[in-house]
């Protein structure tokens, strides 16, 4: 324990000496001087908010606040609040300095006087030097004070009633003219309410000029200013009320004026009565908070006759007969209406100021009080049709109708001549006028965008469901379905891909229309042009038919097809028909040769997925996704509800698509796959070899490949319309999107369903190989009679099998990737070996038949070898070694190949090549001699179990 020390206190802040001296207590020498205990800075804004008249008595303290009252910052910031250089009141102040010029007598010019050094400069006389009180002024109501009371300003009493002040150029000096002109007012303020005016604005004479009303307005604003930021008077509340009623006074005067221009259509005249109304106008005391509530442009667009002549227009004009939408009266309503936009917001751009905002208040007037009320009954009318869709169709027709105001509003502001600074409207503003008229219509609309996109999905999957049931269970109704088999398999799979994603990308380049006409053209050719995608409506590139009608991608609707895209001749497809649905009745092109009867339900199991049904759901999607996109625009909460919107639809679509078609339909096919028996087995009584042979080609695997295609089209179209339309609206970077995460979820759920599908094919594939290597191989294949001659080529069910399997792995090249082809070959591979080794294991092999065994093996060996996959390859090479066991004679020898355990690669121990060799036709004859040589032993005599 002597090793450890104990720890000594230590001393913190050593060296920094007492705590008078700690850096808490030193002051820095950057920070503010400090006048008392108190910042220098703090002082300077205490004096610029206390009234003017209390800075004497603050800077009489201490000469050091005697200097801060006569800095520059303070009376900076007196300068700036009186806005004369920002309201442009410099004119009025020249007109009453030559007014008082006029009236006082001739001094001479004076020069200030340097207080700095002063101790208490022009505060040494004691009297209250800013003592503004009323007094002193003559007025025609015989009140008057002493020039005491109303004192004066810091400086000598020659100074600030001389009319020259030299050097005046500091904000002190231009303060202080100001406040001298301003204060000789004061005394106006205290006549009668009704004179009031006729004191500041003195009758005109010869030699004074008339005052504009712009002169006079701005006179009031800069005394509104001056009694209410700065309270340079003890009595200054008062005045400013007087003011404010003086005010008033000559606004309702100015109201007047304008009504009587407006009335000539003087301009002129209405421009400058509306300069002078908005220069004293003060939004704050009128409690509305905004220009749009300035009384001279309300009472303007009250006025105006586009309030009063709408109810000519009838909101269900626009519904007809039918029960359907035709907005051309619409068209003629908003027609009136933007013309007399046109007509009133021009003048008001021309006579307004632009910052009274007099068009935007006056476009959104109209929007609310003309548009807004026509749109109203015509919605209320759409809703009670109980039709969601006509509704729908109804909100976004009326929205696009109206979203014409912001046009011609732009189009207004862009008239101001000169240009100024400040914008007329802006397009945000323009915007707005818009959607805050729309927001009542935005909750419902949205809500049932999203409800009638369910329901349309669900009697579409319905319908769908109805017409796979119907040809599950009515073989006759085949022919409407399907008439061949899709040309998938049949052609180039790559080219068609590519064929129809591009008339896919094409179509989706067709606008829709919002707003209903009479003739529907534009939408009308999406939505054919949509329908007609699925390949089964294909015919064989231009070929002529038994009709004389040109083949290719065409529609069907009527008896003349017109053909939307043509193939090239070399890669012509197969002609088949649509689904059973409303084009089923439609003319198509049928093929010359007969079609076989069906047999199984699976032989149209690449039905059981639909692109019909996919680019319904597709344009039932994108017809909604249209609609909404006008809306995305829209700020605030309705913003976000709006694009919460598009996520949901995108979301519901994709939902559909994978959970009820895409699972659905492989899980059917898996089972129908797994339900399958080869021929033989099924029909007992027929010819095993003809039944064998036609039954080369698996036919549930072979339509679940064609099922695969059409999943992977689907995908295909679901990426393109996700790229093209979608991707605008979702933030691909955000792994926690709704939508992305739902695509996501789709194209695991596709593969998924891929993987689950090709695991059953392969067990069906691999039960037909093993039916016709069992069925084609008779029992004396591998054990022919003596004088029968040697054939050195592989049996008829060797050759049949491979073909069975290349024709089926052709099949996928070329249409899945590399890595799901590796995966199917390997299964089917490992597969093989099982099946071979169990059927080599049910043999009796003869060393003339072991011959044959060889060649077999070398087949299969070349085969799996031209899949290039190292391990299969290596372990059939395996394989067909073990062949070599039954054409080895001598028995000594045999068992020397049975013990070596490296010639095989240790893919097989001699237990297993034991149970190969005693399918030898002389077996019993050389049991003996390999028994004694692999273990030294007789099995038979040497082992007994007691």
């Amino acid at each position: 324990m002597d090793k450890f020390k104990a720890l000594e206190p230590v001393k913190l802040h050593q060296g920094l000496g007492s705590a008078s001296t700690s850096p808490r207590f030193v002051q820095s020498p950057r920070s503010t001087p400090l006048i008392g205990r108190l910042p220098s800075s703090l002082h300077l804004l205490i004096l610029q908010y206390i009234p003017v008249p209390d800075v004497p008595a603050y800077a009489r303290t201490n000469r050091a606040l005697a200097r801060l009252a006569s800095s520059e910052p303070l009376w900076e910031h007196h300068y700036n609040l009186l806005g004369i250089d920002r309201h442009g009141f410099g004119p009025v102040l020249d007109e009453f300095e030559s007014r008082a010029r006029k009236e006082a007598p001739e001094q001479p010019p004076t020069l200030t006087v340097d207080v700095a050094e002063d101790d208490f400069g022009d505060f040494t006389s004691g009297t209250d030097a800013f003592g503004f009180g009323l007094g002193g002024f003559p007025t025609q109501s015989g009140i008057s004070t002493s020039l005491a009371e109303v004192g004066n300003f810091i400086g000598s009493e020659t100074v600030m009633h001389g009319t020259n002040v030299l050097g005046a150029t500091s904000f002190r000096a231009l303060y202080m003219r100001a406040h001298r002109l301003l204060r000789n007012l004061a005394p106006a303020l205290l006549e009668p309410p009704h004179q009031i005016l006729a004191s500041l604005f003195p009758p005109t004479t010869a030699s004074a000029p008339p005052l504009s009303l712009l002169h006079r307005s701005k006179t009031l604003h800069l005394l509104h200013l001056f009694l209410f930021h700065l309270e340079p008077l003890r009595s200054a509340p008062s005045l400013l009320s007087a003011l404010r009623a003086a005010s008033d006074r000559f606004d309702a005067a100015l109201l007047s004026a304008f009504d009587v221009s407006d009335g000539r259509a003087d301009e002129a005249g209405m421009r400058e009565a509306a300069e002078a109304s908005w220069e004293i106008w003060d939004p704050h005391e009128s409690g509305s908070g905004g220009v749009a509530e300035w009384e001279m442009g309300r009472v303007w667009a009250e006025k105006r006759e586009i309030f009063y002549v709408t109810s000519a227009h009838k909101p269900l004009d626009n519904f007809t007969s039918e029960g359907s939408l035709n907005f051309e009266a619409m068209d003629a309503f908003m027609g009136l209406v933007l013309d007399a936009l046109r007509e009133h917001g021009s003048r008001a751009v021309r006579v307004f100021p632009p910052a009274a905002g007099v068009l935007l208040s006056f476009a959104d007037r109209i929007a609310t009080e003309v548009v807004s009320e026509y749109i109203a009954p015509l919605l209320t009318h759409a809703r009670s049709l109980a039709n969601g869709a006509l509704f729908l169709k109804a909100t976004a027709a009326c929205f696009r109708e109206a979203w014409r105001i912001v046009d011609t509003l732009l189009e207004l502001a862009s008239q101001r001549h000169p240009p100024t600074a400040d914008m007329e409207v802006s397009k945000a503003q323009a915007e707005d006028v818009v959607y805050r008229m729309f927001e009542p219509n935005m909750d419902e609309y949205l809500d049932e965008e999203i409800d009638s996109l369910k329901q349309t999905f669900g009697h579409t999957y319905r319908d769908w469901e109805k017409k796979v049931s119907f040809t599950s269970v009515h073989t006759d109704a085949s022919p409407l379905l399907a008439s061949q088999q899709p040309t998938f398999l049949a052609s180039s799979p790559a080219h068609l891909k590519s064929s129809v994603l591009s008339t896919f990308t094409n179509l989706l380049l067709i606008p829709v229309s919002i707003v209903p006409r009479t003739v529907e053209t534009v939408s009308g050719a999406a939505v054919h042009g949509i329908a007609m995608l699925d390949p089964r409506r294909w015919g064989g590139a231009g070929q002529v038919n038994s009709n004389g009608l040109k083949e290719g991608y065409t529609k069907g609707t009527d008896s003349t097809a017109v053909v939307l895209w043509e193939d090239e001749p070399e890669d012509s497809l197969e002609e088949v028909t649509s689904e059973l649905g409303e084009d089923a009745a439609a003319p198509t092109t049928t093929s010359a040769s007969p079609q076989p009867p069906r047999l199984h339900s699976y032989d149209n199991l690449q039905l059981l997925l639909s692109l019909d049904l996919t680019l319904e759901l597709i344009h039932g999607t994108r017809e909604s996704l249209k609609r909404v996109e006008i809306f995305v625009g829209y700020p605030g909460t309705y913003g976000v509800r709006v694009r919460e919107t598009i996520e949901e639809l995108a979301t519901e679509m994709l939902g559909v698509l994978g959970e009820r078609h895409v699972r659905n339909g492989f899980e059917l096919a898996i089972t129908q796959m797994r339900a399958y028996q080869p021929p033989a087995l099924s029909d007992s009584t027929s010819d095993p070899e003809r039944l064998a042979s036609a039954s080369t080609s698996v036919a549930p695997l072979v339509q679940f490949f064609e099922l695969v295609h059409i999943g992977d089209m689907i995908q295909s179209i679901v990426q393109v319309y996700f790229d093209k339309e979608l991707a605008p609206h979702v933030d691909l970077t955000d792994f926690l999107n709704p939508v992305v995460r739902e695509k996501k979820r789709f194209e695991n759920l596709l593969d998924d369903s891929v993987a689950k599908g090709l695991n059953a094919g392969i067990e069906v594939l691999m039960s037909q190989v093993d039916h016709i290597i069992t069925t084609l191989t008779p029992p004396r294949t591998y054990y022919p009679p003596e004088e029968a001659p040697l054939l050195l080529g592989p049996s008829k069910g060797c050759t049949e099998a491979i073909k069975c399997l290349e024709e089926h792995i052709r099949l996928l090249q070329g249409n899945v990737n590399r890595e799901v082809l590796e995966v199917f070959e390997g299964e089917v591979g490992v597969r093989l070996i099982g099946i071979l080794q169990k059927h080599i294991k049910r043999q009796i092999i003869s060393l003339n038949g072991g011959f044959q065994v060889i060649a077999d093996l070398n087949a299969y060996h070349t085969f799996i070898s031209s899949l290039k996959i190292q391990s299969l390859t290596s372990d059939f090479a395996n394989l067909k070694m073990l062949g070599h066991v039954f054409i080895v004679e001598d028995a000594k020898d045999l068992a020397q190949i049975v013990r070596d355990v490296t010639r095989y690669g240790g893919a097989y121990r001699p237990e297993d090549i034991y149970e190969f060799i005693q399918r030898r036709s002389d077996w019993k004859k050389i049991e003996k001699v390999v028994d004694k040589t692999m273990y030294n032993l007789n099995l038979r005599e040497d082992c007994i179990i007691s």
